[in-house]
């Protein structure tokens, strides 16, 4: 039964998106709520004025079916949709401003990495004392849990950290960030389901009522970034700016710690992990040697500048997502 809700809560999600997305085009074209390019990417020159902020359609879509749906019942699912919708606030004052003042710079980087730890020590404050999470995490391969004790609460802070600015990296192309993180959340519906069949056959009511609100929060949040692509695969009616890239990116994280399940973020993440280690390689190269490893970073700009078209990118981080998403699975 719990399938049937996440596919309603999928669809319903879709379609909410796709009806209030052309009146989010209207009303950011009237408003000249434009995307403004860096001047070193020549090769998006023409995105330049492109509705940015388009985030806040799928956040707000999927926070009402979640409500509508009765998710709010669930301590789980209401503060993941506390983080995800935080995330995106941060991300929103970083776009307003940079909409406002008509450039590339929004908020500084040390007061979104603040904003970002606040949030994060509390969810993970959270996580560590919760019931049904804990401190222990799922180790794959080896099929059991580890116990982090002390360590969890910074190790779950950088989860969140992490896992926010590497989505955040990713969203570079037309659909790239959206499509990768349909896949990753599609995984974890699955893992989530099968948590569920594990919590019905071992009695625990209750557990199994917050794994089911979970997983109509996943399939809210899939259908929400599907009818989003309709918009933002090649070439982008709109942008979903860091409104979305930042709450995309801390409720990935969340969704993975409130499974435990984080470790795998490094598999069905995988393309998350590779843009940033090359951001990370590119600078410190930079620093050692005056030299760059890519002809520009993240990875997918220097796939761009050896003539990799967008929609060929985001196809082939696309694919790796998927066969990395059929690896968790198996060795979970």
């Amino acid at each position: 039964m719990i399938y049937m809700y996440a596919c309603i809560a999928l669809l319903a999600s879709f379609l909410m998106t796709m009806l209030l997305s052309p009146i989010y085009l209207k009303y950011a074209s009237k408003v000249g709520a434009g995307q403004h390019t860096l001047k070193y990417l020549k090769q998006h020159a023409s995105k330049t004025g492109t509705p940015t902020m388009g985030g806040m359609v799928f956040v707000l879509t999927t926070s009402i079916i979640v409500g509508v749906t009765g998710g709010f019942k669930s301590s789980l699912t209401l503060v993941i949709t506390l983080i995800f919708i935080g995330f995106g606030l941060i991300g929103f004052l970083d776009d307003l401003i940079k909409v406002i003042f008509k450039r590339n710079l929004g908020l500084r980087a040390y007061q979104k990495i603040f904003a970002q730890l606040l949030i994060s020590i509390i969810a993970a404050w959270f996580c560590a004392n919760n019931r049904y999470i804990g401190t222990s995490i799922y180790i794959p391969v080896i099929r059991n849990y580890f116990d982090l004790g002390i360590f969890y609460i910074p190790f779950a802070t950088f989860v969140f950290v992490a896992s926010t600015n590497a989505v955040n990296l990713t969203d570079g192309l037309d659909g790239l960030a959206a499509s990768m993180n349909v896949i990753y959340f599609a995984t974890f519906l699955i893992v989530a389901l099968q948590l569920l069949s594990t919590a019905s056959y071992g009695g625990d009511l209750l557990y199994e009522y917050e794994l089911k609100k979970i997983t109509i929060f996943l399939g809210a949040i899939i259908g929400g970034l599907i009818g989003f692509l309709w918009f933002n695969g090649h070439k982008s009616q709109m942008i979903m700016g860091d409104t979305g890239a930042l709450a995309l990116g801390a409720v990935s994280g969340a969704i993975a710690l409130f499974l435990r399940n984080p470790l795998l973020i490094l598999l069905v993440g995988i393309m998350f992990v590779v843009t940033s280690m090359s951001v990370f390689i590119q600078i410190l190269s930079f620093k050692l040697t005056k030299k760059r490893i890519f002809l520009m970073a993240p990875l997918h700009h220097h796939l761009e500048l050896k003539g990799l078209g967008e929609s060929k990118i985001v196809t082939y981080y696309s694919i790796i997502t998927i066969i990395m998403g059929v690896v968790s699975l198996i060795v979970i």
